[in-house]
Formats: structure tokens, sequence, C-alpha cells
């Protein structure tokens, strides 16, 4: 079935021949892989961070945050992209094959059994090509657009309410995941099919994405799907960050910023 009528249209032509439950499938193992995801890298990239401040003290950090947002974005999506990999392997075969499982634990159990434990990382190396590029860029752009923000107006995050910081958090968030979804998009692309099976042909891995990126095109893996994909990355980017930002609040925490001790 081919889908080539937009993001609307798409939508359309789904729920006229699958229906509209057919929007959910993969849900269950989207939901849990994401979650644990973000718990690893929103928490991983400000454990990492903090760590390299106490490290290199604070002048160093400010002439080199960018490397630091950078290094500890690269470090954390890496820890959390290991414990993603077996959740998204199940969600893509439970999209691609709606027959495949009945739920998220008998996806896990029948892939288990007819492809091993090697079947659950088959993605791994596309994941982490998407993932780590996408992270390091979404944590650096969004930081240093909030960065440029609090700048232009004058004033650190604890001389502005919590709504005025939360609104920068959503703001940069948005410029933040449209970046980080133009520079992973060509990844998820092939992510989306190598999970698929006979994807590819046989062979090792990198042979069956370099069959995959030669069959698909390489001006179709940068465009095709890009839109939708910045609606949706930049809208959910920048609800992460907003939600990250106010549980931190709630919790009485708060991320570290970046400043110039000379100053």
């Amino acid at each position: 079935m081919q889908y080539n009528k937009g993001l609307v249209g798409g939508f359309r032509q789904v729920i006229a021949e699958e229906g509209a439950m057919a929007l959910t499938t993969g849900l269950g193992a989207t939901a849990a892989g994401y979650f644990v995801q973000g718990w690893f890298k929103f928490g991983g990239v400000e454990f990492f961070k903090i760590k390299t401040v106490e490290s290199i003290g604070e002048a160093k950090a400010w002439e080199n945050k960018t490397l630091i947002y950078l290094g500890a974005a690269a470090a954390a999506e890496t820890i959390a992209d290991i414990f993603l990999c077996p959740l998204e392997a199940v969600r893509i075969r439970a999209v691609s094959d709606p027959e495949f499982c009945d739920g998220l634990a008998d996806g896990f159990s029948k892939m288990l059994k007819t492809e091993g434990v090697t079947g659950f990382y088959a993605g791994l190396v596309p994941i982490l090509a998407k993932q780590v590029p996408y992270t390091m860029a979404k944590f650096a752009v969004q930081g240093s657009v909030a960065d440029m923000i609090y700048g232009s107006m004058g004033k650190s995050p604890s001389d502005l309410s919590d709504a005025t910081n939360l609104g920068i958090s959503l703001s940069s968030g948005v410029v933040a995941g449209v970046a980080s979804a133009i520079i992973s998009h060509p990844a998820d692309t092939l992510l989306s099919k190598v999970n698929k099976a006979g994807a590819g042909g046989d062979g090792p891995m990198f042979t069956r994405l370099a069959n995959i990126a030669k069959e698909v095109g390489f001006v179709n893996l940068c465009t095709v799907g890009l839109l939708p994909r910045c609606v949706m990355i930049g809208t959910l980017t920048a609800g992460q960050f907003g939600i990250f930002d106010t549980v931190m609040g709630a919790l009485g925490a708060s991320k570290y910023h970046f400043h110039n001790p000379n100053e």
C-alpha cells in the first residue's frame, strides 16, 4: 500500500482503508520505548553536563558550552538507545505487519523465538546513526537558542517567572526539533525499512542498509516524509523540554545553565 497524498491525505487514506485503530498500531511499544529513552536521555544529558562542568570549571565550560552540549547528548543518547532498540524493533514489526503480535509482551516473545536476541538489535546501527546526531542537534540547538533569548533579554533564568522560562523552553524546543528532524531524517527512513522482513536482502547489516539506500535514492532519503516529521518532532521536542523543565521545577531542581563567571 502506498501513502503519497501528503500528511492530511495520508491520515484519511489510512482511516478509510484500515480503520481509525490502525493509527494506534505499535502505540504500546512506542510509548514504552520513548519513555525509557527519554528518561535516560534528558537525565543523562544533565548528568554528563554537570560532571563536565565540575571537572573543567565554569570558565572553561562557558568557553566550550556547545562542545559540552554535543558530548553530553551523544553519551546520553548512546546509553538510551541500548534500552530503546528492542522496543523499537517490536514497534516497527508491529506496524509493518499488524498480525505479527498481540501487544508488546507477545511481540517480544515472538521476536525472541524467531530471531533470537540479535533480532532486537538489527536496527541498532541505524538507530545510533539517527538518534545520536538528532539528540546532539536537539540539545545543542535548544541550549544555544535559549541562551540567545536570555542574552537578548539581559536576564538569567532565575530572574524570570516560571511561565516566562517555560515559554523560552517551548519556543527554543520547536527550533531544536525542526533542526534535529532534518539532520536525522535519512537515517530514520533507513531505520523504518531495515526492520521489515526481507528488507535489503541477505547479508551483513551494512550491506542491507546500502541496498536499501540504493533502492530508495539519496533525494528520497532526505525529503520523503520530511514535512510531517518536522511538524511532529518540532511539537514533540517543545513538549519534551517544557515537561522536563516543569517536572524539574516541581521537584525543586533546575537545569544547569551555562554562564560567564567573569560577569
